[in-house]
């Protein structure tokens, strides 16, 4: 947006009165041009901009407040200052009304009047400055952190921090600040490959005291003890949610609830099949196979994830040691939305756990790749949020979240795993009888061409998944990647270069929050 122009129009019947306030402002480099009446100030409007207007209410013939709507038909984004005598809070009520940009009650201080005219006209920029130099500093000190041993924790108030650098970044049209981010972030990526590389093992095998909660702990360490604590439960799993989009919808959750986010990891691979599994069941991906072997089934075409509902009881039943009361829905659309609200006042009515999956966010992110619509309307992160919180305020999330707080119902908000746009194409070379997934593959004598372009993973049981037959191997894509075949470079690269995928190794899809959301009349 351009910067308005460092000038001030002032409208007072008192014209004489204002001469001190001009010399002031003149002072600090505005031009103030003064006029007695509203007819005089829309007559200079019409001929040049000003930066911003400042009008008596009080004033002969026309109030300020009259003035006000032909000030804005003029110039629509021009900010108006409303000044007056009067401390009648109904003139001050009658101003916000019209969104008059301040309000000022006479007797007025010359640097009163200064501190407004400079916020609104310099605010944004003298924000944005402050917001670089900030950025430098911290970008200068994660950088220097690079190489360094960092633990579970660093990397989650890593990851955080780095998901609201981005969307403030966003919001200032500093291009080099959001290139330096994108390429600190890169960076990061490869070092958080690495770190998983090394220490996940040990965490599947619990042979590490110092672990982080993972999917399968999720449940117990926070489903159950608000259930124990208030008898019932709403948990809900918002597919495929970022921290920078859990950043995002906070502010318009928080009017209904206390909010305290905490974090865990998605277990690999980072996708819905696995990590929503693993969350639903309390069980590794190898462990339901084990246990529920006619539930679980590696074969893509016969639906990996049709018993949650079914895990969830399961699992709540060996937590508590007895079966517990359980409701389970997935909604997908927007009449699947309706059709819940009209039975969730019964389920909430009920103690237990009600579990709601909302397939939204990662329906967008899948749909982007195939809809040339979806992909120019979310083509970055930043407008992937916007979508995310256009699309809350018209949800049947938000529908259910209102009706847990009109009946003090708390709320366990999480997702099962993240994405991240992915814009380097990594070439495998696999048997015909490899998977077809993009960030994460297992098939025989699979491999990636490039070395660092993919972890290995040799052993799937001590990664916590099921054995599928002799020589079959995991490959999970490391930093930005996604697979491609040598035969089908080009078609993969025009699809998906860009396209935000998950079930590999990053912070964005692994780096996950968990909500605990208390109504605020409870």
């Amino acid at each position: 947006m351009a910067q308005r122009p460092r000038t001030v129009l002032w409208v007072d019947d008192e014209v004489e009165s204002l001469e001190s306030h001009r010399r002031f402002l003149a002072d600090h480099g505005f031009e103030v041009a003064c006029v007695a009446h509203g007819d005089d100030a829309l007559e200079l409007l019409r001929r040049q901009s000003y930066g911003v207007v400042l009008v008596d209410e009080q004033m002969p013939g026309r109030r300020g407040l009259e003035l006000f709507g032909a000030i804005r038909a003029l110039d629509a984004t021009v900010p108006v200052v409303m000044v007056t005598k009067s401390e009648d809070p109904g003139v001050m009520r009658e101003a916000i009304g019209l969104s008059v940009d301040d309000y000022l009650v006479k007797p007025l201080q010359p640097r009163q009047v200064l501190s407004v005219v400079t916020r609104l006209l310099e605010g944004d920029r003298i924000r944005q400055q402050h917001l670089s130099r900030e950025f430098v500093t911290r970008f200068r000190e994660l950088e220097a952190r690079r190489g360094t041993a960092l633990g579970w924790r660093e990397w989650i108030d890593l990851a955080r921090e780095l998901a609201v650098w981005d969307i403030r970044l966003a919001e200032a049209p500093e291009q080099g600040l959001q290139e330096a981010l994108l390429t600190l972030r890169g960076s990061l990526r490869r070092d958080f490959g690495a770190f998983v590389g090394r220490h996940y093992p040990r965490w599947i095998a619990d042979e590490d005291a110092d672990r982080p909660a993972l999917s399968p702990d999720l449940v117990e360490e926070m489903v159950l003890p608000v259930l124990r604590e208030r008898g019932k439960v709403l948990f809900v799993v918002v597919d495929c949610l970022r921290l920078d989009q859990w950043e995002v919808l906070q502010p318009l959750v928080a009017p209904l609830f206390d909010i305290e986010t905490s974090y865990y990891y998605s277990i690999v691979p980072s996708a819905t099949p696995y990590s929503r599994n693993a969350l639903f069941a309390g069980l590794l991906p190898r462990d339901i196979a084990t246990t529920f072997p006619d539930w679980w089934t590696e074969n893509e075409d016969e639906g990996l994830n049709a018993h949650e509902g079914d895990f969830l009881a399961r699992q709540l039943e060996r937590l508590a040691g007895h079966p517990v009361a359980t409701r389970y829905e997935k909604v997908f659309g927007t009449s699947d939305g309706e059709d819940l609200l009209r039975r969730l006042p019964a389920y909430l009515a009920q103690d237990g756990v009600t579990a709601l999956v909302f397939n939204f966010v990662d329906q967008l992110t899948h749909g982007r790749s195939e809809n040339p619509i979806l992909m120019e309307v979310a083509r970055d992160e930043a407008a992937l949020r916007a979508l995310t919180a256009a699309w809350y305020q018209r949800s049947a999330l938000k529908g259910a979240l209102r009706e847990a707080e009109r009946r003090r119902v708390p709320v366990v908000l999480t997702t099962d795993h993240g994405s991240l746009p992915c814009m380097t194409p990594a070439t495998v070379f696999a048997k015909r009888d490899a998977t077809s997934n993009l960030r994460f593959k297992f098939g025989e004598d699979l491999r990636a061409e490039e070395q660092g372009a993919a972890l290995a993973v040799d052993d799937p049981v001590a990664w916590g998944l099921p054995r599928r037959g002799l020589g079959v191997r995991c490959l999970l894509a490391l930093e930005d990647r996604f697979f491609v075949y040598p035969t089908r470079l080009r078609e993969y690269q025009a699809r998906y270069r860009g396209a935000f995928l998950h079930g590999g190794i990053s912070p964005e899809e692994m780096i996950l929050p968990v909500a605990l959301l208390t109504p605020r009349a409870g």
